[in-house]
């Protein structure tokens, strides 16, 4: 074996050389082996082998050293001694063999590495006789590849990985280390110069502002199989869904992920919701943008505690019979410079074209859609929620911005297809990636699309040309309820069809039925302050809107603060106005959302056909009233509930409405009813139709009506 060059030895001095594993550690070399050490300032260096053997090793040029053995030591460790400073004893780094393994490699190559996290990132190894962590990170326009952190002083010289050829990965095991080192990647660019960059694979991150990765390891044990079983044998679309969206540090601030189950399961559990939906819980610098610029896409943020306190969190709620929903963003990225921008000196992560790769509304970087790796990164990050968080479902943030290349742009401003045309061809084939993927393995979960343009089959299978979505937001039935039911209801006659259209469409997707964060920001006021009118009737008006969204086709999905009326816009700076439940009307509100929660989900007519157009009917022909809607549903089995809604601020007596059944049909929900601060107005628990179905009905000031009638 031919001593390695002098250059190759200063790079090596250096931590610079791509190859050290070539130059360091244990080779053969004739009949003999030989040793190599990288040990600056060192007095002495020996090769002690575990059965007590030595090898001396000699200095042999910029801190490298040297020794020769004619018996192949099966392990060993270094011990180094130094001039008034204490001895170093260590097992050497560069005598280990690559933790990628040939197949493992081969998946990434093609972009198909379905668990990609196990491979890349930092992983604590368990090996006879040594434990330690292993590192691995694609960074395929790099130079050369160091590891620092606070084992290493922050000085990653001695810390070199080595290069895996064509992939792209580098890859050091550094023995000794155990969960909760701090660690960065440094990464020399291809113009000579060094960044370092926090790990795009770190499971968990220091805490806002600091920005270094942390090795972790799981040590929960999940209890929740029957849950998770269940759910297997579940389909979302025929089952109930009235999801309760919150944004965690500002629902009550201070509490950790594990502090936070036992008040978040109780206040569920008491409101009836079926889940809770996290806006994004990945780990991000800014709080200001909620979460949905991330930096770190496999690590839960550390604002709330460590992986396993979430799991803890989401362990809890399944047990309690609730489901998880979380947001996910992986339709952009932050330009901050110690994550994925211009991860290795070059566009990696972002397609290179800025017309193409920068989103101008939101100052961040795009994803390139047709890199195979890139792609990879976030099919495997959708993966990694279900399998190691046991989450229910993705909300997918933004999937409009996605579908687009003329998105928010002018004219010249992007660049078409190769067929000429304005869709996103390469972000179009990622979403049915993901989405197949995650369906294939995770039966039960649903994959959810925040998309607000009429892009058709968002929720059409992927083998029918479809997005492949499991659910859509009907962002069209949002925008035209809240601009209807803002109106003073003497004037809501003249704009009946901002309520009705809905119906035209209803079933063309899945559709979730969504007030969420959006609509209670940047001056629009909440849900309450929308409502017309003084405080009894803005209450009313809550009432009534909440029962008709939920009688509604489709699922339901509620921001925190509207259940009991907020009246100030939220912040994530701040906790929710609880004082306000101290005030009745508000509590009788709170409890209205219970009632309308439990009552919905105790009938299904209500859920179980919610995309079937053959199980829906308005009601009110021939003599449409323009205040009222009206309408029936019906689930497999014969039952039906009728929603009646009066949109006027009177009540409306001897109401005639042709019912879908005869005979006697149970007042099950009355949104006007005393207990819930309503004026009381209604039929006293029952109406009859007759033989020809006609009943006549009294119907509440700004109120709903839900009617039940079994065969």
């Amino acid at each position: 074996m031919t001593r390695p060059s002098d250059a190759v030895l200063d790079q090596i001095a250096d931590g610079s050389y791509h190859a050290p594993h070539d130059v360091l550690g244990l080779h053969p070399d004739g009949d003999e082996w030989v040793i190599r050490a990288r040990r600056p300032l060192a007095a002495t260096v020996t090769a002690v082998a575990h059965d007590g053997s030595t090898v001396e090793l000699e200095h042999v040029r910029s801190g490298i050293w040297e020794g020769r053995t004619g018996i192949q030591p099966p392990s060993y460790e270094l011990l180094a001694t130094y001039e008034g400073g204490p001895d170093h004893r260590a097992d050497d780094p560069y005598r280990h063999l690559p933790t990628l393994g040939e197949f493992d490699m081969h998946l990434i190559g093609e972009g198909r590495h379905e668990q990609l996290w196990h491979v890349l990132g930092a992983h604590v190894r368990r090996f006879p006789g040594v434990d330690g962590v292993s590192f691995a990170v694609w960074a395929p326009n790099a130079r050369a590849a160091r590891v620092v952190g606070d084992f290493n002083g922050w000085d990653g010289a001695g810390h070199a990985m080595r290069s895996l050829g064509s992939s792209g990965v580098w890859e050091l095991f550094v023995p000794g280390l155990q969960a909760g080192a701090s660690y960065k990647y440094e990464l020399r660019t291809p113009e000579g110069g060094w960044v370092m960059k926090a790990d795009p694979m770190a499971r968990w991150a220091e805490v806002p502002p600091a920005t270094a990765s942390v090795v972790t390891e799981s040590g929960h044990e999940w209890a929740d199989d029957a849950w998770i079983s269940a759910r297997a044998a579940q389909n979302p679309l025929d089952r109930p869904m009235s999801t309760y969206e919150l944004h965690f540090g500002s629902w009550r601030p201070g509490l950790s992920y594990r502090d936070a189950a036992d008040p978040l399961i109780a206040y569920v559990q008491d409101q009836g919701f079926t889940h809770v939906e996290f806006m994004p819980l990945a780990e991000h610098p800014f709080g200001g943008s909620w979460g949905y610029q991330v930096t770190g896409y496999y690590a839960p943020t550390s604002r709330f505690g460590t992986p396993d306190d979430l799991r803890y969190l989401i362990d809890r709620l399944h047990q309690a019979g609730i489901g998880v929903i979380m947001d996910w963003v992986p339709g952009h990225f932050p330009k901050d410079d110690f994550a994925l921008a211009r991860f290795d000196g070059r566009p990696l992560y972002e397609h290179g074209d800025p017309r193409r790769g920068e989103h101008k509304d939101w100052g961040t970087y795009i994803f390139d859609y047709g890199r195979r790796e890139v792609r990879n990164f976030l099919v495997a990050n959708a993966l990694y929620w279900f399998e190691e968080f046991h989450v229910d479902g993705l909300r997918v943030d933004a999937v409009a911005s996605m579908l687009y290349l003329d998105y928010s742009r002018e004219e010249g401003e992007w660049e078409p297809n190769i067929h000429g045309g304005r869709e996103n061809l390469e972000a179009i084939g990622f979403l049915q990636e993901v989405n197949a993927t995650v369906y294939k393995r995770f039966p039960g979960v649903a994959m959810i699309a925040e998309e607000s343009t009429s892009y058709t089959g968002v929720t059409t299978p992927t083998d029918h040309g479809g997005l492949g979505f499991g659910f859509k937001w009907n962002m069209g039935w949002m925008n035209d309820s809240l601009e209807y039911i803002k109106r003073d209801p003497m004037y809501r006659s003249n704009h009946e069809g901002e309520l009705s259209f809905s119906f035209v469409y209803a079933f063309s997707e899945n559709f979730v039925l969504p007030i969420s964060h959006d609509e209670v920001v940047h001056g629009k006021g909440t849900l309450f302050t929308r409502m017309p009118g003084d405080h009894w009737q803005k209450l009313a008006n809550m009432r009534l809107f909440l029962a008709y969204m939920w009688g509604h086709p489709g699922k339901q999905l509620l921001f925190m603060g509207q259940e009991f009326g907020q009246m100030s816009e939220w912040s994530e700076g701040r906790s929710l106005d609880w004082w306000i439940l101290d005030q009745p009307p508000h509590r009788q509100l709170q409890s209205f959302v219970g009632v309308l929660n439990r009552t919905y989900r105790d009938h299904p007519p209500l859920w179980a056909r919610d995309s079937d157009g053959t199980a829906f009917t308005r009601l009110g022909a021939p003599s449409w009233n323009p205040n009222v809607s009206a309408f029936a549903r019906r689930d497999h089995d014969g039952g039906t509930v009728v929603v009646v809604c009066n949109f006027s601020g009177a009540p409306v007596y001897d109401y005639e409405l042709e019912l879908p059944a005869t005979g006697e049909w149970t007042e099950m929900l009355n949104s006007d009813a005393q207990e819930y601060g309503g004026s009381g107005v209604g039929n006293f628990g029952s109406v009859h139709a007759d033989a020809a179905g006609r009943a006549t009905l009294v119907l509440p000031p700004l109120g709903a009506l839900w009617l039940s009638h079994r065969r």
